[in-house]
Parts: C-alpha cells; structure tokens; sequence
C-alpha cells in the first residue's frame, strides 16, 4: 500500500468518525426538538360565543402549541356543571363562576379532587337583574312581591338573597325555565323580571324583539353584591403532577387575551372559526360587554388582571356560605392558588382606561 492510499484511508477514517459524531449529536439533541405537546383538556363555561374568544385567539394565534402545548377547548352547559368535570378528570382545566367552585367545595368537603381557581377571569360577576320599563319597576326594591324567572343554577337566582338583602327587596317568586326560554317569558309578561348574566340577557331580549331603551337592567356588581365572576380551574392532581404546564398555559391565555382586550372585533374570527353560524356583529356586542363590564371593570384595574384581593375573596366566601346554605363553610384559602399566575408584566393586559 503507498503512502497515497495511507493518507486517504486516514482522511477517510477521520471523516466518517466526525460524520458519526455529529449523527450522535443530533440524536442527542432530537428528544428536546421533536418532544411531544403537552395535552391539556379545557372546558368553558357556557358556548361558543364573544367572550370565549379569550381561549381560542392563543390557539389560533399558536400561543398554546408554541407554549409546548396541546390544547383542546370544548363548549360548556353552565358553571356547575365545568366544575364537576374538571373535579372528576374529564377535564384538566376550566372556566367556572368562582360562586359555583365554593359550592362545590363546601358541599363535597371530602372529595378527593377539588378544583383550584389560579386565574381570574371576570373580576365582577356578570349576574344582573332584567325588566321591562313597562312593568313600572325601576329601582331593584321595586321587585319586592313580583314574579322572577331563571334557571334553578343560574348565578344570579343563587345569589339573590345577596342582592335582595344588599337592596332591601320584599320576598319575590321564582318560575323556574330552561335557559332558552328565560327572556321569551319576559318578553310575553309571563314573569316581571329574571336574572342572568349582563352581557347574555340584554343580547338575547333584543333578538326578542325588546329593544335596549325598554329593558331595565340591575348588575350585582353595580348594586352591592362585589362577587367574583368566572375564574380559570385546575385539577389538583394537573398541579401537582405538571406545574411547569399551567405555568406555560397561563402565560400563554394572558398573551392571548391581551390581544383580544386590543382588538376585539378582529378576534372574533377565531370564534367564527369554531362555531360557524354565529352572529359576527352581536358577538363583537357581547365580547366589547364583558370587556368593559367584568375583565376591564374599575375593580379589575384596581386589583389587577388575573389575581384577586385577600379581603374580598374571604368575604365571598362567607357571602355563599350563607346564600348557597352549603353543607360546611368555604374556606377562602383552599378555593385559590396565586402560585401558577405569570409576572406581573406578562398580567398586564388590560388596554388603557377611557375617559
């Protein structure tokens, strides 16, 4: 063999072995780039309508998957029924009104898997109470002795006691319906007046025909009942297993909902995305309300987004105690975790106040 053939066979050696050590390099980078998204399961409060375009625009927008995360969104039938399937493992995750998660948990004191808020979503409850101008009513004690109709796990019928008690209001009789037929029995004189969320109701009267000028509306928030609204929850055993991944969820939500508090008309795209037959322009109506009503509220900007106050919270909690007459008393501490929640840089997505 001539020193030729010597030289080459050592070049050659010396590039198949750097050829391999860099095929070994990339396999041990690989786990890292190609690792599977995390699944988290998500259910909302109610359907697919302005507000939910908080959780869809960071799936549209690839929050979520950039996040290392694979969400799925699914539509809800009301907040109780939210917090029983995230307490039984159908769901990681959730939006449910604060009111109906101490319910829960003052009622089954020994469940294994109580839900944790750890984001707050509509710093004031959205629960208001509607009439028409002509039944005469025109301050809330004006509903003593009439005949109130809502759903039997509406948020606001459960609270009633608080607003009534907060409003001096004589007793009223409750028809109870299904939510569809809440504001057609309104609109046909059936009851004098129902209870519901703000930004939902007034919407749904006008599709019956009552125009805005002829509804009087009550909001709770605006008439001494300062309960928190809906709030994001999580499975107790998706915190302890995987912090890191309600971490990234949260962070992701506030990125995403910073834009939709900017822009709201433009995504309600993603909403339309979803759910096809939706009304674009009444659902631009029903998110711009949420917004200015319950996420960008006074109590909101003063509290900041997402978190709580210590003080308001503990007096909730003892408010649905009494209104709910629930089995043992809430206990304000094991209703909420602030441990997961983003910087305060990344919470700061409420757009500016107007004047």
């Amino acid at each position: 063999m001539t020193a030729l053939d010597l030289t080459r066979r050592t070049v050659f050696a010396h590039a198949s072995f750097g050829l391999a050590a860099a095929a070994l390099s990339l396999c041990a980078l690989a786990p890292s780039s190609v690792r599977a998204a995390t699944p988290l399961k998500f259910q909302l409060d109610w359907r697919f309508e302005g507000p939910a375009a908080l959780f869809l625009q960071p799936i549209a927008k690839g929050h979520f998957s950039q996040a290392g995360l694979d969400v799925t969104l699914d539509a809800g039938s009301g907040s109780g029924g939210t917090v029983t399937r995230v307490a039984s493992g159908t769901y990681d995750l959730g939006l449910a009104d604060m009111a109906a998660l101490m319910e829960f948990h003052a009622n089954n004191p020994d469940a294994p898997n109580k839900p944790v808020a750890i984001m707050m979503v509509y710093n004031n409850t959205p629960a208001a109470v509607f009439a028409l101008k002509t039944s005469g009513i025109k301050t809330p004690a004006d509903f003593g002795g009439k005949k109130l109709g809502a759903p039997v796990f509406d948020a606001g019928r459960k609270a009633w006691t608080l607003f009534a008690k907060a409003n001096k209001i004589g007793a009223v009789t409750w028809t109870s319906m299904d939510p569809p037929l809440r504001e057609t029995m309104l609109v046909r004189g059936d009851v004098d007046g129902i209870t519901g969320f703000s930004f939902t109701s007034l919407l749904n009267l006008e599709a019956r025909g009552a125009k805005a000028q002829d509804v009087v509306v009550f909001p709770y928030a605006q008439h001494g009942v300062k309960l928190y609204g809906n709030a994001i929850i999580a499975s107790p055993k998706l915190l302890k297993e995987n912090p890191e991944a309600v971490k990234a969820f949260l962070k992701a939500f506030a990125k995403g909902a910073k834009e939709v508090l900017a822009q709201p008309d433009a995504t309600i795209a993603s909403v339309k995305a979803r759910d096809g037959i939706i009304n674009v322009e009444l659902e631009k109506r029903r998110l711009k309300m949420a917004i200015e009503q319950v996420i960008a509220s006074p109590d909101a900007r003063a509290e900041g987004f997402g978190q709580v106050n210590p003080g308001r919270l503990s007096l909730m909690a003892s408010q649905v105690s009494d209104a709910y007459a629930t089995k043992t008393r809430v206990n304000p501490q094991a209703v909420w975790n602030p441990a997961f929640l983003p910087t305060a840089a990344e919470l700061n997505v409420l757009p500016a106040a107007t004047k």
